[in-house]
């Protein structure tokens, strides 16, 4: 059945969604900060200690990676199926709205860091900046040879190599896209548990935990059944049972007592976050209803949060560290909420004036709209605005 005028014309948005960002973004930078409290003159130990000796941060933090993977299988190929309903999916354009997206934030935080990292005279581990500029971050994360400043881009590695197949893989498997999808999981994760069984504690199970593709193929597994109107998958998400323990076990993450089969915990928690997503979209009765405007602007600028949060760390610690000011409590929550505070401030400021001038140009490259928050028709009517010539 072919989709009205007005049904072309409007942007794609699931309600909810901001908020799942949102907590995913927070749970991440919240651990770094515990885990770097030793260089604001803290003890980073105040939740735990790792086997290894090191401080413990917030599970919420490698999890929080693992639901904005789940998040990016689902969009993606939902988007991908709603395009090819409409018109042959365009590879290129799919490639153009990705760079106009990812790049300009990444590269700019990539050339501030790197200057950084040089002026403070920080490791620059010799050659591992080239796998930094051609997104492939992930590789000196399995070598344990990371960039400080930049640690945290392995994980934009990983979805940047999922897109460079997954759009193809989606346009030539469109009737058969389920059965190939869940094939491809299967194959990973029986790849996986052979790796850790024969290589345990290798280079090789290193890759292979870091590189979640699997937890991307559950969100995309999510996205063709939604797409598809299973009312099996809906009626199953929606009860109010299923939420429940969707949000409890992101509850015990938060407070780091998830663990059900450490070797399959990721993907159990992409699962979860499937189901959270459907729950937002679909369930009438919400535990958490995430469609507010807090969850909607912190998850707007969500991608901002996550990229630029580790440079406000560093140079907080710097102007913090040596500082001594009354009961170390205070320096706590001094830590927590001004690291986090101006992190959110700097990728407002950075939606608002530099993603956002490259977000515009997506319409120009998509045949179905989609829309980064509740508040697209203002942010469409802005585009259209900007677009027109200006008087001299």
């Amino acid at each position: 059945m072919e989709l009205n005028q007005m049904e072309k014309e409007k942007p794609i948005f699931f309600p909810g969604l901001n908020g799942l960002r949102a907590i995913a973004a927070l749970g991440v930078v919240l651990s770094h900060i515990t885990v770097e409290l030793e260089q604001f003159g803290l003890n980073p130990h105040i939740i735990g200690t790792k086997p290894s000796g090191g401080p413990r941060g917030l599970d919420l933090a490698d999890f929080g990676v693992t639901m904005f993977f789940a998040l990016s299988g689902f969009l993606i190929t939902f988007l991908l199926l709603a395009e090819n309903k409409r018109h042959p999916i365009k590879i290129k354009d799919f490639y153009m709205r990705r760079i106009l997206r990812i790049w300009p934030l990444y590269y700019i935080y990539f050339l501030i860091a790197m200057a950084l990292t040089w002026f403070w005279q920080q490791d620059d581990q010799g050659g591992m900046v080239f796998f930094y500029i051609f997104f492939a971050a992930n590789i000196p994360k399995i070598l344990s040879m990371q960039i400080p400043l930049l640690s945290h881009y392995w994980s934009l590695g990983v979805e940047e190599q999922f897109y460079a197949f997954w759009p193809w893989a989606v346009k030539k498997n469109i009737p058969r896209l389920f059965f190939f999808t869940m094939a491809f999981l299967v194959l990973f994760l029986l790849l996986k548990v052979f790796v850790h069984e024969v290589f345990p504690g290798s280079y090789l199970e290193m890759a292979m935990y870091v590189l979640r593709f699997d937890c991307m193929m559950i969100g995309a597994l999510g996205a063709i059944l939604y797409y598809r109107k299973n009312e099996l998958l809906i009626r199953v998400v929606s009860h109010v049972g299923v939420q429940a323990a969707a949000w409890v076990a992101i509850i015990l993450v938060a407070f780091n007592r998830f663990h059900i089969v450490s070797l399959l915990d990721h993907e159990i928690i992409a699962g979860v976050t499937v189901a959270l997503i459907l729950g937002q979209i679909t369930a009438k009765r919400k535990i958490f209803n995430l469609d507010n405007e807090a969850f909607d602007f912190l998850g707007k600028i969500s991608y901002g949060i996550y990229v630029i949060h580790p440079l406000v760390m560093a140079i907080g610690a710097k102007l913090l560290g040596p500082v001594s000011f009354g009961p170390d409590f205070i320096k706590y929550i001094v830590a927590y909420a001004g690291v986090t505070g101006v992190t959110i401030l700097l990728a407002h400021l950075s939606y608002e004036h530099v993603e956002k001038r490259f977000l515009r140009l997506k319409g120009r490259y998509s045949t179905v709209k989609s829309a980064g928050t509740k508040h697209y028709q203002e942010e469409a009517e802005e585009a259209e605005v900007s677009a027109l010539p200006r008087s001299s």
